[in-house]
């Protein structure tokens, strides 16, 4: 290290070697004789010289003083391992720890802990493997010249013996036993910074205990302790303290009263807490004072509206206010559509959280319905002449946007299934709106001016046309008339690609169900040009490809039986599963049958009269059993 010191000098370590020395001499004057110092090895030779004591004061005078408090973090044998800094990691700290534990007969004791590990992971281990394990190593110690075994000679015993020559069950051991995942302990009087005693009292009294292993934590929000753990974990993590992270909950419940969570302690979080402290002296008033400066600093709306989010997630009132308020004054200076259709989901989002965790939503309702009704009004010209790529950034808005109103209006994002024939609504005539001049309705006109725009790109225009057909705004009749409009001859091959991408984005049932659609892109796809075959083949490849495999098998089905084809006598021969014309008396039995099932009102079911019917998919399949339509219905 001499050597290696002979280059040009280092000021900032000058001083630091000065200091060094200064606290070795206080601890000689103290008494002490046999004194040990702990230090990288580039320091050695500056302690070994002991310059004049005038000349280390020389070197640390007029330095700047500043008052400091240190603390204890706890570590874990995994960091341990880890060769950072001067590069001194331990390679074993999980052996070693047992050699300092074990009371007698560490050998032993170690060999039977892979035992029990393996034994864990359904390896087939036995006493007598552990036995001819230890006599192994011992004779591995004594060929190679040692008195005991050490840590390379049980890593070969348990490779050729426990783990029967293959090196996959020892990376199991080395990686739990040899290093290990144990966290150390800070005594409870050691220093620590106010935010971090305020989060060990949380974590006692919500019996949270920081440990190394990663595991899973599914929470209840309707009882109180469950509702307290993850205001927590939110809290945290609008401070950047990452402990949990939040996942998907094991139980069936989609209820937005269940939580998970994937919580994993690292001890770099013990840094991210003191770092934290610059916000507060507890958790509660570090992350309002986070999430202020966090709204003040953001770059994009849709960073406030994400922060709205979680501050109802955390149960912060105080600072909601003031994130609120900076989300209206940023949404009223934003004219960027796609802005505002970024933020609105997020937002609408955030409304649930009202009735699970008992906040007042008011405001946020409020601020959501102005900021959907600035969406409809700047939609239609935002859309007008993008080009493919801004096309589908806006079609993933576009949906985004309608699931986000139908939530704010309290309608289906799905159409539901009609128990009476639903009338037709024809274009723009909303159906099953009690107040069709509602958000509702002004998104539905926005919808139709989407549609029959020309200058808008065929796959937003496909995509808005597919959006009304769904919440009955249009019937099948004028969703045909559209796709015939967009798949004629006069069309560009492109944009009618682009129009079919849009409008079956919501799956391919639709084609399965409505044979008139699936003969009309049939129709049109069997006659695109060759020359533009190949620039619509990748958009229909994207298309079709998103079916599930049924669907897609399904499909084709029908696509193989023709329309209009002709059998051998020639009578016209319809696809497979569907008749030329809808049978009332058949398919009456069938909703009879259904309203029972649903418990609807007599009144919807009384008026039918049909007793019995045969139900049969095609003319050569095997009749299925006769359907009793009873005459009365109770609820």
């Amino acid at each position: 290290m001499a050597e290696l010191r002979t280059g040009p000098d280092r000021p900032a370590d000058a001083r630091r070697e000065a200091y060094m020395r200064r606290r070795i001499r206080a601890v000689r004057r103290a008494g002490h004789r046999r004194i040990a110092v702990v230090c990288g090895a580039w320091h050695v030779p500056a302690l070994a010289a002991r310059p004049p004591v005038s000349q280390d004061d020389a070197l640390l005078r007029g330095l700047p003083k500043a008052k400091v408090e240190l603390t204890w973090v706890p570590w874990t044998h995994r960091r341990l391992s880890q060769h950072t800094g001067y590069g001194a990691g331990i390679a074993a700290p999980g052996w070693y720890q047992h050699l300092f534990q074990a009371p007698d007969r560490g050998l032993v004791r170690w060999l039977t802990r892979m035992a029990e590990l393996l034994r864990a992971e359904d390896y087939s281990v036995s006493s007598a493997h552990v036995i001819e394990a230890a006599r192994l190593a011992d004779t591995l110690a004594a060929v190679r010249g040692r008195p005991l075994p050490g840590l390379a000679e049980t890593l070969d015993a348990a490779r050729a013996v426990l783990c029967e020559g293959s090196d996959i069950p020892l990376a199991l051991i080395a990686d739990r036993l040899v290093v290990g995942d144990a966290l150390g302990e800070v005594p409870p009087g050691a220093p620590a910074v106010p935010l971090q005693r305020d989060l060990t009292r949380l974590q006692r009294a919500l019996r949270l205990k920081p440990e190394p292993d990663e595991r899973r934590l599914d929470l209840d929000l309707r009882k109180d302790n469950d509702a307290a753990r993850s205001r927590l974990l939110h809290r945290l993590r609008l401070l950047d303290i990452h402990w949990g992270h939040p996942a998907g909950s094991h139980t069936a419940s989609t209820g937005t009263f269940r939580e998970g969570w994937q919580l994993c302690w690292e001890p770099e979080l013990a840094v991210a807490i003191a770092e934290a402290g610059i916000w507060g002296t507890t958790v509660e008033a570090a992350a309002q004072a986070r999430a202020v400066d966090r709204a003040v600093t953001a770059a994009a709306l849709a960073e406030v509206t994400a922060l709205a989010e979680d501050c109802l997630l955390a149960d912060l009132p105080e600072a909601l206010g003031a994130v609120l308020k900076a989300l209206a004054d940023r949404a009223a200076l934003d004219a960027d559509v796609a802005h505002l259709a970024e933020a609105l989901p997020a937002l609408v989002r955030s409304l649930r959280y009202g009735d699970v965790r008992g906040t007042d939503a008011s405001a946020l309702r409020r601020l959501a319905e102005g900021l959907a009704v600035r969406v409809c009004v700047g939609l239609p010209p935002a859309c007008a002449n993008l080009d493919a790529d801004g096309a589908s950034a806006m079609a993933v808005h576009l949906g985004a946007t309608h699931t986000a109103i139908a939530l704010l209006t309290g309608a289906p994002t799905e159409p539901a299934a009609p128990t009476e024939p639903a009338a037709p609504t024809g274009p723009g005539a909303p159906a099953g709106q009690a107040d069709p001049d509602g958000l509702g309705g002004r998104w539905a006109a926005t919808l139709e001016r989407l549609a029959r725009r020309d200058s808008v790109p065929g796959l937003l225009r496909g995509r808005a046309a597919r959006l009304l057909l769904d919440d009955n705004r249009w019937d099948a009749d004028e969703a045909a008339r559209q796709l015939g409009l967009a798949l004629s001859t006069a069309a560009e091959p492109a944009e009618a690609a682009g129009w079919i991408e849009g409008f079956l984005a919501g799956g391919g049932m639709l084609l399965i169900h409505d044979t008139r659609l699936l003969g009309l892109v049939d129709d049109w796809l069997t006659g695109v040009p060759e020359a533009a075959f190949p620039d619509v083949l990748p958009l229909l490849r994207r298309t079709f490809s998103g079916f599930e495999a049924g669907v897609r098998r399904a499909v084709g089905e029908r696509i193989r039986a023709a329309p209009g084809a002709a059998d051998g006598e020639g009578r016209a021969q319809d696809r497979p599963g569907f008749a030329v014309d809808p049978d009332p008396a058949r398919a009456a039995a069938a909703r009879a049958t259904a309203a029972l099932l649903l418990g609807l009102a007599p009144a919807a079911t009384t008026a039918t009269t049909a007793t019995t019917a045969t139900l049969t998919a095609t003319p050569t399949a095997t009749p299925i059993a006769p359907v009793t339509a009873p005459t009365e219905v109770q609820p």
